[in-house]
């Protein structure tokens, strides 16, 4: 990437699953944690940046060329999450999902959902779904044409002091043994294995270095009645 600064892919079964760089100067100088982020597959980055500029969001990161893989920019939404919107050309981003690994799920912690979800909806044409209210669970999911693909906990999940931000969720066979092993690794355990009633079991981890994720474990599938 330039001087001191290294991009690396990382692949399960042979295709694209993630990737990791160094955090820039200028990141550091500003106290940016280590993090993982989100893209966001768009027709244009540009298109892209200038309306989510017209909704209330911020550029952080204007649109710039990735060599010949594609086109990105970095937006931060009204409620102060970032995600990135990716361009492709060359590469079209992950290559894998549903395996060991790969990133299944994708959850909007903001103090405002309502102003948050507004502002998807209208610039990726994402559906937000508000069916499940109740008082036990209040979480509303996000629906990309006929695929949920993440969700928005209720604002009381996010802790005082922490910035509205996007947390990405890994799939695994085995979430409590992941999770053993990720503390072992020398990973901090924010919330142990939970269930989670009737989807699966899940674990917030983050890194030695900080960068926090999610563990999950989907829920077994009872077979339809006949």
């Amino acid at each position: 990437m330039g001087p001191n600064e290294v991009y690396t892919i990382f692949q399960v079964e042979g295709r694209d699953a993630a990737a990791g760089c160094t955090l820039r100067s200028d990141q550091r100088s500003h106290g940016v944690p280590p993090h993982w982020n989100l893209y966001v597959a768009v027709e244009s980055a540009d298109a892209s940046a200038t309306r989510a500029m017209e909704l209330g969001g911020t550029v952080l990161a204007p649109p710039f060329d990735v060599f010949d893989s594609g086109r990105m920019a970095v937006v931060q939404d009204p409620t102060g999450a970032s995600i990135c919107l990716w361009q492709p050309n060359k590469h079209f981003g992950t290559g894998i999902s549903g395996a060991q690994g790969t990133l299944c799920w994708a959850d909007l912690n903001t103090r405002d959902r309502h102003r948050a979800g507004e502002f998807y909806s209208v610039l990726f044409g994402w559906e937000i779904l508000r069916e499940d209210e109740g008082l036990e669970h209040n979480y509303w999911h996000i629906k990309n044409g006929d695929q949920f693909i993440g969700g928005l906990p209720p604002a009381s999940f996010l802790q005082p002091g922490v910035p509205a931000h996007w947390l990405a969720y890994f799939h695994v066979s085995d979430c409590d043994a992941t999770t053993a092993e990720a503390k072992k690794l020398g990973a901090t355990v924010y919330m142990p294995p939970t269930d989670c009633e009737d989807v699966g079991r899940a674990s917030v981890v983050a890194d030695p270095q900080g960068a926090a994720f999610a563990i999950f474990k989907a829920a077994a599938q009872s077979a339809s009645a006949s």
